[in-house]
């Protein structure tokens, strides 16, 4: 189902509007200050076009005003990849999410200034409700986890640092404070659920798909509905696997007019291949994880995964045992039934909708995927720590299973592997990294400062060609289109 993308633009003023459509899919909450002094203005010229274009293609609802533009988008899975940060880029822990929950409520009912320390008392007094969280603010733990919920809330322009300091406070609350001014606005288009959240059993409600077209609808919404929701699966994940993927939903993946869509919409190109497609941002302008990438994980990750794909392409009696991988309604599942554990057990309705639509389920054919163990995992980072480890950081060089939990996280987030009990699959997509080679090049160190041990740094891996006709492509430093995860999506 193809629609009319970008109709109003002018083929002059196209890159510009693809920029602008970047920017809003990369940043959910645009305000005055974020991501920066010039967003805003960006996105609120193509406004009107950009409503239309997103809602048309993406199911996404764009909401403006003077001092915001907020994109509802419509969530088809949940995904762990797009964390909230700390200035330090840590993801946020249960503890950092939980007390800026809080923060947005006790904002709502203070005044147009707050200080650091009422807001904290304020969040400490609801946390204290709350078994297992508390807020104590005698406790350096307790305040560096506030402070980096209000952080959040600054770098975004809901709060205003108007006079004193929260680092200071954070160290000593007796002798520092900090007084801030509060946007109401903002805060509005932060705390902006596209549902209404009170009586939901399960995160499984929260999703589009749990509540997309019935039959009730009529076909014609049926198949908008679908062909929405396969252009936010290419265009919200690193690949789309057709094995992944009901009969209808893998129709509308290869349909040419998917591909016509997103390219005009994003100005990136899409690739099919036998086993799926993926959208090609090579030149990371709207990719907020790329991969391959500098840095020790990503760099093991990358070592770590040509070996897994020479295994996986061995034949005959040295190939390795072949699994099917878990599909998208059962890995939904297991996620969902986590975070279900947290929910509370009284004083909630039954399940409003269906747990997982039946489309949503993969083909009745099984795939097979190539299965490395756990202990040939940790072999092969043993081995790739001993010879590139001189390019490592010296923690994760020290600690080789921490240094493999955060690699496959990685291979994982890339849907380049998927991890199963016992060790992992290797995904298709996953020899496009095939004969990746790597070398350690001694830096020279100044005359001034002789290094207390020898430097290193970790060159660029060389990237194989694709492996062959029938293996999806990625291109060097694809994630996909992601939008970076926050809570104000």
């Amino acid at each position: 189902m193809s629609t009319r993308v970008a109709e109003g633009v002018s083929a002059l003023e196209l890159a510009d509007y693809q920029k602008a459509v970047r920017l809003v899919l990369r940043h959910p909450l645009i305000t005055t200050v974020h991501p920066d002094a010039v967003a805003l203005a960006t996105v609120r010229r193509w406004a009107e076009q950009l409503r239309r274009d997103l809602m048309d293609v993406l199911g996404y609802r764009l909401i403006t005003t003077a001092d915001t533009a907020r994109l509802q988008r419509a969530h088809d899975q949940l995904d762990a990849t797009r964390p909230a940060l700390n200035k330090a880029g840590r993801p946020f822990d249960r503890r950092r999410y939980a007390y800026l929950a809080l923060t947005l409520a006790s904002l709502g009912r203070h005044g147009a200034q707050v200080a650091l320390g009422e807001l904290a008392d304020a969040v400490a007094a609801d946390a204290t409700r709350i078994e297992g969280l508390g807020l104590d603010t005698a406790r350096k733990h307790d305040r560096d986890a506030f402070v980096d919920a209000v952080t959040w809330l600054t770098e975004r322009g809901a709060l205003h640092l108007a006079d004193g300091s929260a680092a200071s406070w954070a160290l000593d609350p007796e002798r520092a404070e900090a007084l801030y001014d509060v946007d109401r606005e903002i805060l509005t288009a932060i705390h902006q659920p596209g549902r209404v959240l009170q009586h939901l059993t399960s995160v499984r409600s929260l999703l589009d798909s749990a509540s997309a077209s019935s039959l009730s609808a009529g076909r014609r919404a049926q198949r908008l509905s679908v062909a929405r929701r396969a252009r936010r699966l290419v265009l919200e994940n690193p690949v789309a696997y057709y094995a992944d993927a009901g009969a209808e939903l893998t129709g509308q993946l290869r349909a040419p007019a998917l591909a016509e869509d997103l390219t005009r919409l994003t100005g990136l190109s899409v690739e099919r291949r036998a086993e799926g497609i993926a959208l090609i941002d090579s030149s990371g302008r709207l990719t907020d994880l790329r991969f391959p990438a500098g840095g020790t994980v990503a760099q093991a990750a990358l070592l770590l995964g040509a070996r897994i794909s020479e295994v996986a392409a061995r034949t005959g009696r040295h190939a390795p045992e072949r699994l099917p991988a878990p599909t998208a309604a059962e890995r939904l599942a297991v996620r969902a039934d986590r975070l279900d554990l947290a929910l509370p057990a009284g004083g909630v309705l039954d399940e409003l909708t269906e747990d997982v639509r039946e489309d949503m389920e993969a083909d009745t054919t099984e795939t097979l995927h190539p299965f490395v163990t756990t202990s040939w995992l940790r072999t092969r980072m043993r081995d790739i720590t001993e010879q590139y480890g001189a390019g490592f950081a010296a923690d994760l060089r020290g600690d080789p299973e921490r240094l493999l939990e955060r690699a496959l996280d990685l291979l994982d987030a890339m849907d380049l592997i998927t991890r199963v009990d016992g060790g992992a699959l290797a995904l298709p997509l996953l020899a496009r990294y095939r004969g990746v080679t790597a070398e350690v090049k001694k830096r020279v160190p100044r005359q001034s400062a002789p290094p207390s041990e020898p430097q290193a740094a970790l060159f660029p891996a060389q990237l194989a060609e694709p492996a062959g006709p029938t293996e999806p492509a990625a291109p060097a430093d694809h994630s996909a289109a992601d939008v970076p995860k926050d809570l104000a999506e």
